[in-house]
């Protein structure tokens, strides 16, 4: 049978301490006391307490679940259900959008517990916290960074878990934004007529992010700045490569069309980085 567990204790037992005083105070007409603050300490056994976190994890309170996971750890911190409760003290953060807290939880059931068989599981979380913060484009991807590190963990280190698959989806997920976040920055450079600048940022999605969506029109980038510059060479290239990787593309299309406005022609050159890295 589950027993309730007195989280926080202080509260519960002080307010029975503040009205035995109060009663007492009347009855002899003395009103100075001190009451006792600290935590009343009840040893519970550790089924009984874990289960009690389970039951709040279910039932969506998240906080009193950490609490009670935590005290898993404090009564019992020698036990197989401590190390559990850890773990699932980071989860529940994670379940309460508490990702800081998850964060920290989850790196230190990692460092405590490199060798065991949860510790894809708390990779993973790493990651998912991360992974829930990533903003748009428009924005510092610090977070997507190190979603990216996170789940790459998972990839490498267990690539035979259950959450290596969904891992790798979301590192795909995570490197189009980062390739977004390159593609942005290029036009911002191309549209202010800073075209080295924009040729490099354009040159790091196809060199960084070669299986994202980015590509394509990365590549069109190029031919337009290229061309702005009068490197016709490195344009055709650009086109040319384009055409061959994405025949269908409206970004071919427009590339092909920039081209021939000028009298030049889509083709490959051996001396191109372009050609070198296709």
């Amino acid at each position: 049978m589950k027993c309730d567990l007195i989280v926080p204790r202080a509260k519960v037992f002080r307010g029975k301490l503040v009205g035995g005083i109060l009663m007492l105070a009347v009855g002899t007409g003395l009103i100075s006391c001190a009451v006792d603050e600290a935590e009343i300490y009840v040893e519970r056994p550790v089924e009984d307490i874990y289960n009690l976190a389970m039951d709040y994890l279910l039932d969506g309170e998240h906080d009193a679940a950490v609490l009670s996971f935590e005290e898993v750890e404090r009564q019992h911190p020698y036990s197989m259900w401590a190390t559990k409760a850890q773990l699932m003290a980071a989860y529940a953060h994670y379940l309460g959008d508490n990702y800081d807290e998850s964060i920290i939880a989850s790196d230190r059931f990692i460092s405590l517990h490199p060798g065991h068989a949860d510790t894809a599981y708390a990779y993973y979380l790493l990651g998912l916290c991360y992974y829930e913060q990533i903003s748009d484009v428009g924005r510092d991807q610090n977070m997507t960074l190190r979603a990216l590190e996170a789940f790459d963990s998972v990839v490498r280190r267990y690539p035979t878990s259950q959450y290596a698959r969904d891992a790798k989806l979301k590192m795909d997920l995570a490197r189009d934004h980062l390739a977004g976040k390159e593609m942005e920055i290029g036009r911002t450079y191309q549209n202010l007529d800073f075209y080295v600048a924009a040729i490099n940022r354009f040159r790091a999605v196809i060199e960084h992010y070669q299986t994202t969506s980015h590509v394509p029109e990365a590549l069109y980038r190029l031919t337009e700045s290229y061309l702005a510059l009068g490197v016709t060479k490195e344009a055709e290239v650009a086109a040319a490569v384009l055409g061959h990787n994405f025949p269908g593309s409206t970004w071919y299309a427009a590339s092909y069309a920039l081209l021939r406005k000028q009298d030049l022609e889509p083709r490959l050159s051996e001396q191109s980085w372009l050609t070198r890295l296709f």
